[in-house]
């Protein structure tokens, strides 16, 4: 295939000013870097994180051809390679894409692209040959997202918040024309989930909380909104995938159970029939597009595993041999194709198509690791305790082969964002590189985390917030009690709640750790809450409750990290891009400044063409390199 250079679509950028901190000394600018030897026993975490592989990816309506997402350049842009494998070519160019979604259509797909992390997306379609690029929605200050393309190719369904700023409602695009309607007017978060094959209707989330929704059908042609599930005590459906027909649907739901299990709706009884209630929790369902195959995933003590139905037959099929860690699965439109993205510590992140008609297994996009052994990568260990109140904690241990400064290993306790996520065992850059430093980490699974049942996520909903510093103190006595780590060295970090959780930590037990990395962290809850993007808004309201109310006002507040922050005497790395809209960075100028005022020792790291995490490849290895620096100093400082 001849290499076309195109040019993203111009899109105008949306005004949206920062605010601004005086100090610049915090302010990053990214500089050169040595990648030392390839091979070399300890690499620099820069080749850990040029580890690269696809982050997202889609199939082509006849499963020939993947499409995929990769930073290679520096910035996300949509990549494509036959399914069985081959050259890759590189379509997009520009600043960076976010999402990439195939069309029904042969021959093209659309992906969405936001402004230096402020996620207000413009939608493109691109054609596979990347000769051809047009904007389909323009982007403007509302936030969108992308529901689901009509069966034809002919429209898109997404959600946005255009009309006030605050509510999603749903509209419908014209995509030959780029002309838009508004169907349905919502309040807070409604999002299409899928389109009904051949059909006008569209299966519409509400959303209720961090781990529920209700499930509506919504007429594409009339605005009519119908209600399918809305429980008294909320319930999780999702997943949601059309039999050919459209007579139903099948999904993941935990309705009337503790763990998600696969089921079938029929839309002609409006009734669900259970296919499969695994011990385990379901987590992504999928169909062939001749309804025959059905495929599910399993969370099992973080990892993924994949079971194949016939459903002609009603046998469960032998699965192929597959990278150990995480699963993400979709199948082609039109073809008995299924993708799959597997994320393992020794593998990477590759894209494997399993061709069901022939039953072979391509490995179509492999990770290229730039001169490390991904055979020495640490694989973790599933582990579990009980916390004070009896609760079962658990998480993902690694530990390194060489301990670093003694004769057992310090370890870094890693708190997940969300909080509606868990520990998962793919690889991780950060945590590979601790472990060839000689670094344990633990990857802790606290109350309210996913994967382990709807009841143990229930654990931290609003004011049982008050219990999760208990669980990072827990967390500490066991890895203390364990004796395979140095309990007087660890440290403490994560992104998002993850950084909230942090900053809540180091100031209500202040000789607990030996440093801190904060990541996009909370430190006020009243001003994150008022704050926050609409579509957290749209899910706060159940995890956290209406911040208007006085009560819940005065008990965000009173929990709020801020509170202690002159009591933070542990070293501290602050990191945030300017651009955050989900959690301002004023969260973090000020926590900073109140830490500096009282004497407190804080790195701060602000990223000024960032959002919610740092994306670009220049600040990822300029982050991580400090982080492990300043990791490092604190692990061997004498005390």
């Amino acid at each position: 295939m001849k290499k076309f250079i195109l040019l993203t679509v111009a899109i105008p950028a949306i005004a949206l000013a920062a605010p601004q901190w005086p100090h610049q000394a915090n302010i990053v600018k990214p500089e050169p870097v040595a990648l030392g030897l390839a091979g070399e026993a300890a690499p620099d975490i820069t080749r850990y994180l040029l580890v690269r592989g696809p982050q997202d990816f889609e199939l082509s309506p006849d499963g020939k051809t993947v499409a995929y997402l990769s930073d290679v350049t520096g910035e996300p842009q949509v990549w494509a390679v036959p399914a069985t494998g081959g050259w890759p070519e590189q379509l997009s160019y520009g600043l960076g894409v976010d999402w990439i979604e195939a069309s029904p259509r042969a021959g093209e797909l659309l992906y969405g692209a936001d402004t230096g992390g402020d996620e207000r997306v413009s939608m493109n379609l691109l054609s596979l040959d990347g000769r051809r690029e047009r904007v389909v929605v323009q982007k403007s200050p509302a936030f969108r997202t992308f529901g689901a393309f009509s069966k034809d190719g002919s429209q898109l369904a997404y959600s946005s918040t255009e009309r006030n700023g605050t509510d999603f409602d749903i509209y419908l695009a014209d995509v030959a024309t780029g002309k838009t309607r508004r169907l349905y007017e919502g309040r807070y978060g409604f999002f299409v989930q899928s389109w009904q094959p051949g059909g006008p209707l569209l299966v519409v989330s509400e959303t209720r909380g961090e781990n529920g929704n209700n499930l509506y059908l919504l007429d594409s042609r009339t605005g009519a909104l119908t209600t399918l599930f809305k429980p008294t005590r909320a319930a999780a459906y999702g997943s949601i995938a059309w039999a050919p027909d459209g007579s139903g649907f099948y999904l993941a739901t935990d309705e009337g159970s503790d763990l998600s299990r696969v089921v079938y709706y029929d839309l002609g009884k409006r009734q669900l029939r259970t296919i499969a209630a695994p011990p385990h929790e379901v987590e992504t369902v999928a169909l062939s597009a001749d309804g025959r195959h059905l495929a599910w995933t399993t969370i099992e003590t973080g990892f993924n595993k994949l079971h194949l139905r016939d459903l002609r037959t009603g046998q469960d099929l032998p699965v192929p041999a597959l990278p150990s860690g995480t699963l993400s699965i979709k199948f082609a439109e039109a073809a008995p194709v299924l993708g799959i993205l597997a994320n393992s510590p020794k593998a990477g992140r590759e894209v494997h198509v399993l061709d069901l008609a022939t039953n072979r297994l391509s490995l179509a996009v492999p990770t290229d690791a730039p001169g490390i052994d991904m055979a020495s990568m640490v694989v973790p260990e599933p582990v579990s305790f009980k916390a004070r109140d009896g609760t079962t904690l658990s998480g993902l241990l690694y530990m390194p082969r060489r301990p670093l400064g003694g004769s057992r290993p310090p370890v870094f306790l890693a708190v997940h964002g969300g909080p509606s996520a868990h520990a998962t065992p793919g690889f991780d850059a950060e945590t590979q590189y601790y472990a060839a430093r000689g670094i344990a980490v633990l990857d802790f699974n606290y109350r309210g985390s996913t994967g382990q049942g709807r009841k143990f996520a229930e654990l931290n909903d609003r004011e049982l917030k008050v219990n999760e510093a208990g669980d990072i103190a827990d967390a500490v006595a066991w890895l203390r009690a364990s004796g395979r780590v140095d309990g007087d060295r660890i440290a403490i970090g994560g992104g998002s709640y993850g950084g909230y959780l942090t900053n809540l930590s180091l100031g209500t037990f202040p000789d607990m750790f030996v440093a801190g990395v904060s990541s996009v962290g909370v430190s006020d809850w009243v001003k994150a809450l008022e704050g926050a993007s609409p579509g957290l808004k749209a899910s706060d309201q159940i995890e956290y409750g209406d911040i208007s109310d006085p009560k819940v006002r005065a008990f965000f507040s009173q929990l709020s990290p801020i509170n202690n922050a002159r009591k933070i005497k542990t070293p501290l790395m602050v990191l945030h891009g300017a651009n955050d809209p989900r959690d301002p960075v004023t969260e973090s100028d000020h926590f900073v400044q109140a830490i500096r005022d009282a004497g407190g020792q804080v790195t701060y790291l602000r990223f000024p063409d960032e959002g919610h995490g740092i994306s670009k490849l220049a600040n990822r290895i300029h982050a991580y390199r400090r982080i492990a620096a300043f990791l490092e100093e604190q692990f061997t400082r004498k005390r």
